[in-house]
């Protein structure tokens, strides 16, 4: 969730705009294939493509561990607040999946 505040909002797409390399590459490095951030007014969603034995508490740490991506971290969370119910300290959380369809793939 993005805070209530129209500049923060455009600094924070500004940013995904042209995002600083460590943050691509260290999101890689740690497993991730693909990622995809979407925005509904302030709502944000953000869906990444794992391989099947990704752990998100064993495998994204590892993104933190380059100093220009924690940064970037640290920095976009500047630019967001909590959703409601998220637990002490988060931004994102988990949504549990509840539908899917997929293509047959041979």
């Amino acid at each position: 969730m993005l805070k209530d505040d129209p500049e923060a909002i455009r600094q924070y797409e500004a940013y995904h705009a042209n995002p600083w390399p460590e943050v691509g590459k260290g999101t890689l490095d740690c497993g991730v294939r693909r990622v995809f951030i979407y925005r509904f007014g302030r709502l944000l969603f953000m869906y990444m493509e794992t391989p099947d034995d990704f752990d998100m508490e064993r495998d994204m740490p590892k993104y933190m561990e380059d100093p220009r991506a924690k940064e970037w971290d640290v920095m976009m969370r500047e630019f967001q607040e909590p959703v409601p119910g998220a637990p002490e300290g988060s931004t994102w959380v988990r949504m549990q999946e509840i539908y899917a369809l997929e293509a047959d793939r041979k």
